[in-house]
């Protein structure tokens, strides 16, 4: 999709999909026609004045070789979204008549693949993660933090709210608050991070908030959020494949991942498994 002016009217056709919770405009941009400008996408993303969505998401390309194109509600375009990257499958599956198996795309982060599952779910290959960093204390607000850091798709920030004797701790965290003071903490300027905050309900079990960079605010799932969280939970603890993670909406994704090595290097193969879910389609006047 390309970023043009914001001089001119046009009736636009969109598919409302939602991935745990994660909402997106969908918009077929195959051959080229609509050419949206920053503040149209962050119009049609208003929850007051638009059709309200956490992304735009636009498929462009060819049957043989489709491209996913994300924007965030701000109108900015990002690198991946994990939430999106599973609607986008089956939006794109839906177009072309495919109703099972499985179809490979075009991202800003390289070929992805994706298997559409019986139940309406999805299975995502994901792009491999690098720049792990573990560990790292920070001072945010008044508070000394012990993040931890990945980059699957987007950057994004990990802390555990560990309370043993507090079960609601993470339903007690600031996350608004907490989140936007390490989207834009100096450690990860310029481009900023998102920020995961995270609490272990067992081994392979995890809950996860997250303040979401572009968005701005607390969004009710973040699939690459859901990813880091559960590979960091993995390198602190060794925990296996698959990891479930429980997201605001309280629906559960599930990372499955494959160590690249005997002794356990970097996950070679990081698939997320979520629904992805169609809502509404229509047109709206720009």
């Amino acid at each position: 999709m390309i970023i043009a002016n914001d001089t001119y009217s046009m009736t636009l056709e969109f598919t409302k999909m939602n991935g745990a919770g994660n909402d997106f405009v969908m918009v077929d941009n195959r051959d080229g026609s609509r050419s949206l400008s920053r503040e149209q996408i962050a119009r049609l993303c208003d929850r007051h004045r638009g059709i309200g969505a956490d992304g735009l998401i636009a498929l462009e390309g060819s049957p043989e070789l489709p491209r996913m194109r994300y924007y965030n509600a701000d109108g900015g375009e990002a690198e991946m979204c994990g939430n999106g990257a599973r609607c986008f499958s089956r939006f794109t599956a839906r177009l072309l008549g495919l109703t099972a198996g499985s179809l490979s795309f075009q991202t800003e982060v390289g070929m992805l693949a994706a298997e559409l599952l019986p139940d309406d779910r999805v299975r995502l290959r994901m792009s491999e993660p690098h720049s792990l960093q573990l560990a790292h204390s920070l001072r945010v607000l008044d508070r000394d933090m012990e993040v931890h850091s990945l980059n699957t798709g987007v950057p994004h920030a990990v802390t555990f709210v560990q309370n043993p004797e507090n079960p609601k701790n993470l339903e007690e965290t600031p996350v608004f608050e907490l989140g936007r003071a390490l989207r834009g903490h100096q450690r990860f300027a310029p481009a900023g991070t998102n920020a995961n905050f995270v609490q272990v309900l067992a081994p392979s079990s995890l809950s996860i908030r997250t303040y979401e960079r572009g968005v701005e605010d607390e969004t009710l799932a973040c699939g690459t959020g859901v990813v880091a969280a559960a590979l960091i939970h993995h390198y602190l603890t060794k925990a296996p494949s698959p990891i479930s993670v429980r997201v605001r909406d309280g629906e559960t994704l599930d990372v499955e991942f494959q160590l690249g090595n005997a002794q356990g290097g970097d996950p070679m193969a990081v698939a997320l498994v979520g629904p992805a879910d169609f809502v509404f389609v229509g047109t709206i006047s720009l």
